[in-house]
């Protein structure tokens, strides 16, 4: 089960750098913090558990979509 959610950040981690979307880049980055908070609780850490859901998937998301909000969404080469 670690091991899947492990792929799965990576998967996720690697979607994200390489997005044309910004937003679906802020997304895919969301998508690691809870997958990384569902680690954190399986390996018998709530705590960090609630902190990482807190502040990586909670505040951190709010910055990134609202920087892309404000400014322009996708990104020009």
């Amino acid at each position: 089960m670690i091991a899947a959610l492990l792929v799965f950040i990576l998967v996720l981690s690697v979607y994200s750098l390489f997005s044309s979307d910004l937003l679906y880049g802020a997304i895919a980055l969301s998508a690691v913090s809870m997958a990384a908070t569902v680690v954190f609780y399986l390996c018998h850490a709530p705590d960090v558990a609630i902190t990482e859901a807190a502040v990586g998937a909670g505040l951190s998301t709010l910055v990134y979509v609202w920087a892309i909000r404000v400014t322009d969404r996708s990104d020009r080469i």
